[in-house]
């Protein structure tokens, strides 16, 4: 994919802080972006191809340390797992970016549709029987058997609009899509001396 945009910059830490902004900010925001995404389309389908990346080292017990684009941020295990509990787990990472992603096309796609939404909450949990990932059954899965999202959402707009909006964002969210269909990896190992 060389004709794609690598999303990427230097690594620093992250705080996880994030900025208040106004609705009004947000709605300009993403008016801007989604305009600026339709002229780069238009100019040519190729500009529409993104790469994101990340990186990550072996740190502790079983914990890594990840650089994705200017971010750093650790990812662990519980003690019953190997870990010192340090840091989320991937699975919880994996959920986390499953919910970020839904709120941020929750308000996207309800900015477009002229929704409004107060208040937004996303919650999710996922069932994992560890007798796959431990080898101890391997007719059982080692990732995910299911996976429960809740979407709190406050505003003036019927139920009914609202009931759409929840199907248009999981027809365009990119993580959902993630969740819901296999995604082809292709893996390299490389022993280095």
């Amino acid at each position: 994919m060389t004709a794609a945009t690598e999303i990427s910059a230097e690594p620093t830490t992250n705080t996880g802080s994030t900025v208040a902004i106004s609705a009004e900010d947000r709605a300009a925001r993403l008016a801007s972006a989604g305009q600026a995404w339709n002229e780069r389309i238009a100019a040519s389908p190729k500009n529409a191809q993104l790469v994101f990346s990340a990186k990550g080292s072996a740190q502790g017990s079983v914990s890594s340390v990840i650089k994705a684009g200017k971010h750093t941020f650790t990812v662990d295990e519980p003690s019953p797992l190997a870990g010192d509990d340090a840091a989320p787990n991937p699975v919880e990472y994996a959920l986390g970016a499953l919910i970020s992603c839904q709120i941020v096309v929750y308000r996207l796609y309800a900015h477009n549709l002229g929704l409004t939404i107060e208040n937004l909450e996303v919650s999710a949990e996922g069932d994992i029987d560890v007798q796959g990932l431990f080898g101890a059954d391997d007719t059982v899965r080692p990732g995910l058997s299911a996976v429960r999202v809740n979407v709190d959402i406050t505003g003036p707009d019927s139920d009914e609009a609202y009931q759409e909006l929840q199907k248009t964002v999981d027809a365009h969210c990119p993580v959902f899509d993630i969740f819901t269909n296999p995604t082809p990896i292709d893996v390299t190992v490389t022993k280095t001396n």
